[in-house]
């Protein structure tokens, strides 16, 4: 089958971390056995060497530039918020779009050059056109619902927005369900977003029109890279956290000043030589400024995780917002690290219960994070029974080659 890929972010190396991981280990998988032909967008930081590396994983590679222009200030703001009401598309959706990309996509489905077309996020679903779905498969892995993403910061008073996000609540939902009847299917990564979609869509079928078209939704979670993430060799024991994903990204952000000014006082109380390890890419400066904060350590982006993982008695995940299934959460449960984390960071995951082996600790509120992580601090053979029960759930159920056989099943029709 010939498949045509569209990921306006650049999916590779696959360690920058979270839609790239996705997109570049799904393709890959892809590429084994459907030409995959895939249209990305450069952003400044990538090279002609990384473009070449990828240009060997698929059957062609179209490779277009970055034009984004956002407007600053009361005005741009007033603006934006204008275009996203007529346009019913988000400013953020729009600012990554690419006319040349377009155009190019355009003339492949065509000229019949392709079988079927995937949307690596949904921002990558304005250049699919409705029409596409009567003559061929479209499909749009979304990673997770953005109406319920900005209705859940709304709820848990996490909006640093809250009058931004109250008005484009509405926006986001008429936006989602104009995009999803587009598809022919939709790709969540956890049974949590698929009902969230399947809520919205079906509320809006209901009232809407007599044709309106519900997509199938899949679920089909992340993966982890074994390699990339080995088992650890030794307990390192001790009193030494960690916490890792992109530290420019809003949900990243608010879990680790909540972990670093609300659960990691608490303790230092207990201990006086708990230290904390902040790891992940491109940290902003409310990030940077926690690394001034006794026993936290930011060290930004890392050749690998893995390694730091390895050095660390418990990672914590303590996310409060964002939908869908955790990278963060799979690596570190790869990597033999104990896990404690909140029900966000945990989602899509068994994690124990019942006759279910313990594989993580959950916990949503600053004491139940204290106390979790101090009966690993405290207890050796529990932190070898999560490390190892964690493992061995990664291995059983989240391969990128289990995933990938997922994702290829799609295209069986």
């Amino acid at each position: 089958m010939r498949i045509l890929m569209l990921s306006s972010t650049f999916p590779y190396p696959p360690s920058r971390g979270g839609t790239q991981v996705r997109t570049f280990n799904l393709l890959q998988y892809l590429s084994r056995r459907h030409d995959v032909i895939l249209g990305t967008l450069r952003s400044p930081d990538v090279t002609d060497s990384q473009i070449d590396a990828l240009r060997q994983q698929v059957k062609e590679l179209a490779v277009f530039e970055t034009y984004r222009t956002v407007s600053t200030g009361i005005d741009g703001k007033i603006r934006r918020f204008g275009q996203f009401l007529l346009s019913g598309t988000p400013p953020n959706v729009i600012s990554s779009y690419s006319q040349a990309m377009q155009n190019w996509a355009d003339n492949l489905v065509a000229a019949g050059k392709c079988d079927a077309v995937t949307c690596e996020h949904s921002v990558n679903e304005i250049y699919v056109r409705p029409e596409w779905r009567q003559k061929l498969l479209t499909v749009a892995n979304i990673h997770s619902s953005v109406w319920g993403t900005c209705r859940e910061m709304l709820a848990t008073g996490t909006s640093q927005k809250p009058l931004r996000d109250r008005l484009n609540l509405p926006l986001l939902a008429r936006y989602e369900i104009r995009y999803c009847s587009k598809f022919s299917r939709i790709v969540a990564t956890t049974s949590t977003d698929k009902q969230q979609l399947l809520e919205l869509l079906s509320s809006s079928s209901l009232g809407g029109k007599a044709d309106f078209f519900v997509p199938p939704i899949d679920v089909i979670p992340n993966g982890v890279d074994l390699a990339e993430f080995p088992y650890r060799s030794i307990d390192p024991g001790g009193h030494t956290l960690i916490f890792a994903g992109a530290m420019n990204n809003l949900p990243n952000i608010d879990a680790a000043r909540f972990l670093s000014l609300q659960v990691l006082p608490k303790l230092q109380q207990r201990y006086a030589d708990v230290t904390l390890t902040l790891v992940g890419t491109s940290p902003v400066p409310e990030v940077l400024a926690l690394g001034k904060l006794p026993g936290i350590r930011v060290v930004g982006r890392v050749q690998r995780v893995a390694e730091y993982l390895h050095q660390a008695a418990v990672c914590v995940v303590p996310m409060r917002i964002g939908f869908g299934i955790k990278n963060k959460t799979l690596e570190a449960m790869a990597a033999g690290t104990p896990v404690v984390a909140s029900d966000r960071g945990l989602e899509g995951l068994t994690v124990g219960g019942g006759p279910e082996p313990t594989r993580a600790l959950r916990a949503n509120e600053v004491q139940e994070y204290v106390e979790a992580i101090t009966s690993l601090f405290e207890n050796y053979q529990l932190r070898q029974e999560l490390s190892l029960n964690a493992r061995s759930l990664v291995e059983s159920q989240y391969t990128w080659d289990i995933i990938g056989r997922q994702y290829d099943r799609l295209f069986q029709f």
